[in-house]
């Protein structure tokens, strides 16, 4: 009887004072978030192992066995996975469609393509998907008009090159104006854009810039 016992023990789930989540509120969960916000398999993932872990210190605060608590929390993991794999196979969850929009948000917003391969690694999304979705994001652009395109809406925001608001003047000393330039390259360095991006942007006229942007947001 012992024996059984103790096998009982092992196979029956521990009863909790907080209840833990079922698989049923998971995927419910994983609706709702998915509802609101687009992400990654990893992200998603990483979402309802938060739910998870939340309700485990909770359970411990409330005086379950923390060993108990551990082991099922642990066990859950199993079960977010297959949650996670059930959004994946329903379409709610495709890194290739988050990565090309992403590229497109942040080229928008005058990310580097190096800035935006660190984003969407940070996202868990493959390398393989990481590069088809900066080769194909915006429209027509090729990769590298991406780069120039998106180099120039940061010189946008820091008023830089085309878009500065004190352009150099002819009597501007060789000092003042090497101090500008660099300060400028240490900007778009800083960004992650190479240094030919960079002087390009910063010899460039601002029609020439103008046009770019247009270009831009029309294939956007």
């Amino acid at each position: 009887m012992g024996i059984l016992s103790s096998v009982m023990d092992k196979t029956v789930p521990p009863s909790f004072t907080c209840p833990p989540p079922q698989r049923s509120t998971l995927r419910e969960a994983a609706l709702a978030h998915l509802a609101r916000f687009g992400t990654t398999r990893q992200g998603l993932e990483q979402v309802l192992l938060r739910r998870v872990a939340r309700w485990a210190q909770k359970a411990q605060r409330a005086g379950d066995c923390a060993e108990s608590v551990a082991e099922h929390a642990a066990g859950l993991h199993s079960v977010v996975s297959a949650v996670v794999e059930d959004m994946v196979r329903l379409g709610a969850v495709d890194d290739a469609v988050f990565a090309r929009s992403r590229v497109r948000r942040l080229v928008r917003s005058g990310r580097s393509a190096r800035a935006v391969q660190a984003h969407l690694a940070a996202k868990g999304v493959a390398p393989q998907v990481r590069g088809e979705a900066l080769d194909m994001a915006v429209g027509t652009l090729s990769a590298a008009e991406q780069e120039l395109c998106a180099a120039l809406v940061l010189s946008r925001k820091r008023r830089l090159g085309p878009f500065a608001t004190e352009p150099a003047t002819e009597d501007e000393d060789d000092a003042t104006g090497t101090a500008r330039r660099n300060r400028a390259l240490g900007v778009l360095a800083r960004a992650g854009f190479a240094r030919d991006v960079a002087q390009r942007v910063l010899e460039m006229q601002h029609e020439e810039a103008e046009e770019w942007m247009d270009r831009l947001r029309a294939e956007s």
